[in-house]
């Protein structure tokens, strides 16, 4: 037997030691039992590439980064062309917290690969954990490279309704969307740029693409009441509300606009119980709160609990002009004697006679004429 044959034999007896190794700990692998098909392929004597890959990635999945770093890195000391272990070892290295050396390696796998979007996107979000404002170059290159690349567009419009650009916000969320309707991320950037800017109408459509796709939340539900609300779909906009409570059912500002839409309603009773509601779960109740639930009183016409709340509106906020003014609508028709309310309508008139709401201030001074006439023809 010349020496290429004893050669050859040993090899093969190498690889057919290894490969049943190599099928077991994929079987304990694919179980989720790491450990054990780490220590199989550990005890191996000669690892190979693919025994050294296995590791890695055992390794990562067990939550052992650094050990799988190790592993990586002697692939790619051996076989530096190997291009999906770079970018296996690059994601390691994001995970493991080594942003500098990920954007190192990025960033010569893009000189290396110019036209590659994914490691231009690779680089502008480490860049974005390093705190470096010119991730946001890097994230237009990919959408350069890539138009249609769904977390790319997804940050950049973020950014860009944060800083209340919502041009550009909307542009990339509808380009985003183009390619991938169902984006659940960019529908809900979008309906934020659409409420931010008043355009209830427009932001209607993607909250209820998110419903339909079975992404409802609080945030959804009451965004797509507030939406409802604003265009006068009463009904519609009580059932998001309700379905928001369903999340969250301590949440005062749903309560407070179910208040005030069960009044426009009609419906003073539930428009009571949810205003109280709204107080409760404040710790700070505020006036419009207390001007909200006073107006239900008076359309009760409970006028002695409506003169309570206007108050208590008051107490909140001394400036609160339609309290000052409706709490003597309460008073004129809880009192009788006419003296006391023509005080009322003083106290409203002295303090904005000169720069308050012209219709109420008209209002107040018919009614206090109306008064004074009353108390004339009764000798008063």
């Amino acid at each position: 037997m010349n020496k290429l044959s004893l050669l050859l034999i040993l090899i093969t007896i190498k690889v057919g030691a290894q490969t049943p190794t190599l099928v077991i700990a994929d079987s304990l692998y694919a179980v989720g039992n790491y450990s054990e098909a780490i220590q199989r392929l550990e005890n191996l004597q000669d690892k190979s590439d693919a025994t050294q890959l296995r590791l890695a990635k055992f390794y990562e999945a067990n939550g052992n980064p650094d050990s799988a770093m190790v592993f990586y890195r002697s692939i790619l000391q051996q076989h530096p062309e190997k291009l999906l272990t770079a970018i296996r070892y690059g994601d390691v290295l994001v995970k493991a917290g080594n942003l500098r050396s990920a954007d190192s390696l990025f960033q010569n796998l893009a000189k290396e690969y110019p036209n590659n979007a994914s490691f231009q996107f690779q680089i502008g979000s480490i860049k974005e954990r390093l705190v470096d404002s010119t991730y946001l170059d890097y994230l237009h290159k990919t959408i350069i490279l890539d138009s249609t690349h769904q977390q790319a567009l997804f940050k950049i419009a973020k950014y860009a309704l944060s800083r209340r650009n919502f041009q550009i916000a909307e542009k990339m969320s509808m380009q985003g969307l183009q390619s991938n309707p169902n984006n659940a991320s960019l529908l809900s950037i979008l309906a934020q740029t659409y409420i931010k800017e008043n355009s209830f109408v427009l932001a209607i459509s993607p909250l209820e693409k998110l419903l339909e796709l079975g992404q409802g939340n609080e945030f959804v539900h009451s965004k797509l009441g507030f939406c409802y609300y604003q265009q006068n779909y009463f009904e519609e906009a009580i059932e998001q509300y309700k379905l928001a409570l369903g999340y969250e059912d301590r949440n005062s500002d749903t309560h407070y606009n179910l208040g005030k839409l069960y009044a426009k309603l009609g419906d003073l009773k539930r428009s009571e119980t949810h205003l109280l509601m709204a107080l409760l779960i404040k710790k700070q109740p505020v006036d419009s709160e207390f001007l909200s639930l006073a107006l239900t009183y008076k359309l009760q016409e409970d006028y002695q609990k409506a003169l309570q709340h206007f108050n208590s509106a008051l107490e909140e906020n001394p400036d609160n002009e339609r309290a000052l003014y409706e709490r003597a609508i309460a008073a004129d028709n809880y009192y009788k004697d006419k003296t006391t309310v023509l005080n009322y309508y003083r106290v409203y008139l002295n303090r904005y006679e000169a720069d308050g709401n012209e219709s109420l201030i008209f209002l107040a001074q018919s009614r206090i004429k109306d008064i004074k006439t009353e108390l004339h023809l009764k000798g008063e």
